[in-house]
């Protein structure tokens, strides 16, 4: 999941979008919540038709879906959760996942020390990650300082479904590239290593007899 924010973006936003929509990213979350709604509602159809070719989604920040249908929303509310295809929250501690009731997927965050919003946390790291994952009934997307292949990797180990990068996509030079890192370091992740046969230190009959 990649969250906008068009003051850091190096690119115009649709554009930012687009490259990573190419990298491999399906799920988008549209924040500029300090557009006026025509304005936001113009430019989430715009990311919504570059998400539709690749078959991603849109999810728009706050209660309203901007003709869409997917939302995600803070953790101060609303609650309970509008009618929606999709819907997430935004959570930062065990008693806001304890709130949790329909919704589809919860980001938690800050897992690492994040430039986006400095000083904001403490972080969970991944040991805290692991611990409200484990009590918590739905899938969380790592959120916050998820910059690195390795971060991906320690986010998906501590029981993450996914990860949720802002600054890594929105700030980075090439967004494509970083985009591509961070979604094959994820598959990476979630796929299983496949076992190396066991071979018998015994030398099959048939192989000695004739040596006898």
């Amino acid at each position: 999941m990649v969250l906008t924010d068009r003051r850091v973006a190096r690119r115009p936003l649709a554009e930012v979008v687009a490259a990573a929509v190419g990298g491999g990213v399906r799920w988008v979350v549209l924040r500029e919540k300090d557009l006026p709604r025509a304005e936001r509602a113009a430019l989430a159809a715009e990311v919504r038709a570059i998400l539709a070719e690749a078959g991603g989604t849109l999810i728009v920040a706050g209660p309203d879906p901007l003709d869409g249908d997917a939302v995600h929303l803070p953790a101060a509310g609303p609650y309970p959760s509008p009618a929606c295809g999709l819907v997430g929250r935004s959570c930062h501690d065990a008693a806001e996942l304890a709130r949790l009731g329909t919704e589809d997927y919860a980001t938690l965050s800050p897992v690492w020390p994040t430039k986006t919003k400095p000083g904001y946390g403490p972080p969970l790291y991944p040991g805290g990650l692991r611990m409200l994952v484990e009590i918590t009934p739905v899938p969380i997307l790592a959120l916050g300082g998820v910059e690195t292949p390795g971060q991906v990797r320690e986010s998906v180990e501590a029981g993450a479904a996914g990860v949720a990068v802002l600054g890594a996509v929105m700030r980075a030079e090439d967004p494509a590239e970083a985009a591509t890192t961070l979604t094959e370091s994820f598959q990476k992740a979630v796929t299983p290593v496949p076992q190396s046969p066991r071979f018998s230190t015994e030398v099959p009959t048939s192989a000695t007899r004739g040596r006898q």
